[in-house]
């Protein structure tokens, strides 16, 4: 039986993908350029965009670069520890830290080290082991994947702050949707954060997508482009169109309702609900307009256009509406006008 190429696994890197070529070398080119004009991003995007599998494409490529170390750290755990811990667990370096006498048994990483102080603060720890990173002429990218306003984030992010301070050889790459990431960068204690830039991620490229079913499932190059269309650019879409239009032997017709119903139960349920009631009766009043009219929509609403627009602004960093035209607004997720059209506010 022939293997699907598509997954519909939420954060699993797929066989087919489509590269966003200009993000990408933008964030590679920044932190390895010299000296580095930046050495922290933040990449956000609706649930569904592809920020998990863009950072591991990122971190792939950057750990293939000569004397570059990448280590992935949870967001759910301490993450100085994790970054500790993945540092002295890397082959490359852990030589190199106990030539330095680096006893981190305090912490239950590495063993005792004979004539050597246990270090006993995880920061100092951390800012030890990267000074002798620095002097082996290495570069660590840590990367940390749908972060939130935790308090080990934001303990993190300010150790993080005093090592760059320091000239120390640590990049960051965050994902997290656009919600939690500006939560964390409005908190006071953040400021270094809130001038961080941030990478949105926007829909795939069309063609890419027609150009990818067309040679993948062998469909013409009309029916390509029409299922490429029909998923408005939505990684998430992209793979599950495929998937299922795979196992109908490439008769996208039969793969749709799957489709749509798997859309809706694994993303547009969990995005509906994160939603303030207000947003909901934006979107309902936009998914029932014919003409994305923002005019209009603001009328039949009763709003005024400071209020719109400042809701406006919100979904739209949330990735839900797109605002390419002046003055009109459009749903971005595929096939969710019909999603909306049966869910109360």
């Amino acid at each position: 039986m022939k293997h699907n190429p598509y997954t519909m696994i939420f954060g699993k890197e797929p066989s087919q993908s489509i590269t966003r070529l200009m993000q990408t070398d933008e964030i590679i080119t920044q932190f390895l350029s010299e000296p580095p004009a930046q050495q922290i991003y933040m990449i956000t995007g609706v649930r569904g965009s592809g920020k998990t599998v863009f950072l591991t494409e990122i971190a792939k490529k950057i750990g293939a670069e000569k004397n570059w170390i990448v280590t992935e750290c949870n967001a759910a755990k301490d993450l100085l520890t994790g970054l500790a811990s993945g540092l002295y667990h890397d082959n490359r370096l852990t030589s190199y830290f106990k030539s330095a006498k680096i006893n981190l048994s305090v912490f239950g990483i590495g063993i005792e080290i004979s004539r050597a102080e246990p270090i006993t603060d995880i920061e100092i720890a951390v800012r030890r082991m990267l000074e002798t990173v620095r002097d082996k002429k290495k570069k660590v990218l840590v990367t940390i994947d749908e972060v939130t306003n935790t308090k080990q984030m934001r303990e993190f992010a300010s150790a993080f702050q005093i090592m760059v301070r320091q000239d120390l050889p640590i990049f960051l790459l965050m994902t997290g949707l656009y919600e939690n990431i500006d939560v964390l960068q409005n908190n006071k204690a953040m400021t270094f954060l809130h001038r961080a830039p941030k990478i949105h991620l926007k829909p795939l490229n069309i063609g890419s997508i027609a150009s990818n079913y067309r040679k993948v499932l062998s469909v013409n190059e009309a029916d390509a482009l029409q299922m490429a269309r029909m998923t408005r650019g939505y990684p998430f879409a992209f793979q599950v169109l495929g998937y299922y239009t795979f196992e109908h032997n490439g008769h996208y017709e039969e793969a749709l309702p799957l489709c749509k119903q798997y859309l809706e139960e694994y993303a547009y349920d969990k995005i509906w609900s994160e939603l303030s009631r207000l947003d909901k009766r934006i979107l309902k009043a936009l998914a029932a307009s014919k003409t994305g009219s923002v005019s209009e929509i603001r009328e039949d609403l009763g709003m005024t256009p400071n209020q719109f627009g400042s809701y406006r602004n919100r979904l739209l960093k949330r990735g839900l509406v797109n605002g390419d035209e002046y003055g009109y607004l459009s749903l971005s997720l595929p096939f969710f006008e019909s999603y909306i059209e049966t869910h109360q506010t």
